[in-house]
């Protein structure tokens, strides 16, 4: 196997099988980390001419990876689900180009649907893939634990797997060249992330963009009310709102109290309830609870609709700007190496001068592993705070060339 791949599955830890049954195997099967082994001797045969290019294949698979001691759901287990693209253009600038356009779409993907910040930004040497010739990534922290999580990455392979491979084309000019090559994924982990994040005690809160059910109706009937008028009002909204194209959904069980059901739809973290008793019935109102926060309104059937678009607009916009607002205020500026051990003790993020040597950074690392695990770079944002001339690394005092987020992560 060659090196670089096999340095690739090292930092992996592959789960190998070497029995089937209670024979054991003369070849030792690899359960499968990632696809280039198994897409690439593919992409040769596929590629011959510019006309062949660019590639572009993309899939949902699961993996396994077993190179941690403590899984936690979602965040990181042994096998997971994953979407992985795999793409080969002619040129660097075309794979550069198609890098930061997938990291886009994974920014968009946790702030504009999930409601979760993150920083978008590259990876350090020692943290890139494996492999490749550089990493991109979007990261996410989680204030309730100090923790970073890598949200999604978007890598330029560069040449090294097409040399592997042996991926090769001909140019108009008739020309022999090697492709360039981009990976990029994301996982079930974007549910974890998005849990961590908005839940509270009393269960999930779902951003409305991804709830499976955005509003849940619910009847409040009484004794001696029109419990039949009551349930119809109920089925009645909930059609009116899933024609306007809304998830909507009515809880008409009637061996469950109606606070009951409240608890239980809270747990699931429906962004909107409403509820319909007898004087909602009488006034031709409804009561509409949001799960985020907890606000009450009447609002009139007439104009049901309307109210309930603003009111999710408003939850998926409350969500983002209180998990903004939660990771900006764990956010730490450290320049010595003290202001970061403290503020690594505290659980932060930390934005800290480097001078950018993968030696300091593994000497970080070492330093401050201990029972909540080591320190280590989690991205160089693209977006660079202005870095004053003679400013100096936080850890090794040298010169520094850029600002880079550290921390604990997942």
């Amino acid at each position: 196997m060659n090196n670089s791949l096999t340095h690739s599955f090292t930092l992996c830890q592959v789960a190998w099988v070497t029995k089937s049954g209670d024979t054991d195997l003369e070849v030792p099967i690899a359960i499968r980390p990632t696809s280039e082994t198994v897409m690439y001797p593919y992409f040769s045969k596929w590629i011959r001419g510019h006309r062949d290019l660019p590639l572009r294949l993309n899939q949902w698979c699961n993996v396994v990876r077993w190179e941690f001691s403590n899984p936690t759901p979602f965040i990181r287990s042994r096998e997971f689900l994953w979407q992985e693209g795999h793409t080969a253009f002619a040129t660097k600038d075309e794979a550069d180009k198609e890098v930061l356009e997938v990291l886009e779409l994974y920014r968009r993907i946790y702030e504009e649907f999930l409601a979760i910040p993150v920083v978008k930004g590259k990876k350090s040497e020692n943290e890139k893939f494996a492999g490749g010739l550089y990493t991109t990534s979007v990261e996410a922290f989680v204030p309730s634990t100090g923790r970073g999580v890598q949200g999604a990455t978007s890598h330029c392979l560069g040449q090294n797997f097409a040399k592997m491979f042996e991926i090769n084309f001909e140019n108009e000019k008739g020309e022999k060249g090697m492709v360039w090559q981009n990976s990029w994924a994301y996982s079930t982990r974007t549910i974890g992330v998005m849990v961590m994040v908005h839940g509270d005690d009393k269960g999930l809160v779902l951003p409305p963009k991804v709830a499976s059910v955005q509003v849940i109706v619910i009847p409040v009937p009484y004794k001696d009310a029109d419990t039949q008028g009551i349930f119809d009002a109920c089925s009645e909204t909930a059609e009116e709102l899933n024609k306007a194209g809304f998830r909507a959904e009515t809880d008409l069980r009637d061996n469950y109290s109606p606070g009951w059901k409240y608890s239980n739809w809270e747990l699931k973290g429906v962004p909107l309830r409403i509820e319909i008793g007898p004087k909602d019935f009488q006034n031709k109102q409804v009561r509409v609870v949001r799960r985020d926060n907890g606000a009450k309104e009447d609002i009139s059937r007439t104009n049901l609709v309307d109210h309930i678009k603003v009111l999710l607009d408003n939850v998926q916009q409350s969500l983002f700007d209180a998990a903004k607002q939660k990771r900006d205020a764990c956010v730490v500026v450290a320049k010595t190496w003290e202001e970061f051990t403290k503020a690594l003790n505290e659980k932060r993020m930390i934005l800290a001068p480097w001078c950018d040597e993968e030696e300091v950074e593994r000497d970080v690392k070492a330093r401050t592993k201990g029972e909540m695990g080591a320190c280590k770079t989690l991205c160089t944002p693209f977006e660079q705070p202005e870095l004053p001339e003679g400013t100096l690394c936080f850890a090794s005092g040298k010169p520094a060339k850029k600002w880079t987020y550290w921390g604990r992560s997942y």
